[in-house]
């Protein structure tokens, strides 16, 4: 009997110890840090300081919602919002926008790579809308809230 107790403790402790692997979420709520678009040899940040922007996950849709921190009093009041469906798979993001306030956006899809580290999720990828004008690589970087 007392072996076999033994026998549970230490199998139990090994398997205590091992780490469990977490699979990181895209769902919640998102802060962008950084946004940088480049195109041919220029690059420019598509954020400005005076700008805040949140995106929001559940399991099947995205959210996003972009203002002027200064509640569009000074020259420059800025307000974006926008939303849809999107799949996150393997590494792949795929953003089916529903919802735009540019309304010539809507039902345009775009496939990006994503990444999730600890608090941290980087979007990278192409923007391509050939009767737009719109070709350029984003890279953006958000913060969990």
């Amino acid at each position: 009997m007392r072996s076999c107790f033994l026998c549970v403790l230490v199998f139990s402790l090994c398997f205590s110890c091992v780490e469990k692997t977490k699979k990181q979420t895209i769902v919640g709520s998102w802060e962008l840090l950084s946004a940088r678009i480049y195109k041919g040899d220029s690059s420019y940040s598509s954020v400005h300081a005076n700008e805040k922007l949140i995106k929001i996950f559940n399991r099947t849709h995205f959210a996003f919602l972009r203002h002027d921190v200064h509640k569009g009093k000074d020259s420059l009041p800025v307000f974006v919002a926008g939303g849809g469906e999107y799949t996150f798979e393997n590494g792949t993001y795929t953003e089916y926008v529903e919802f735009l306030n540019y309304r010539e956006w809507e039902g345009k899809v775009f496939e990006f790579n994503a990444t999730i580290a600890n608090d941290t999720l980087t979007i990278s990828g192409i923007e391509k809308i050939e009767e737009l004008g719109v070709d350029h690589k984003i890279i953006e970087v958000y913060k969990r809230l």
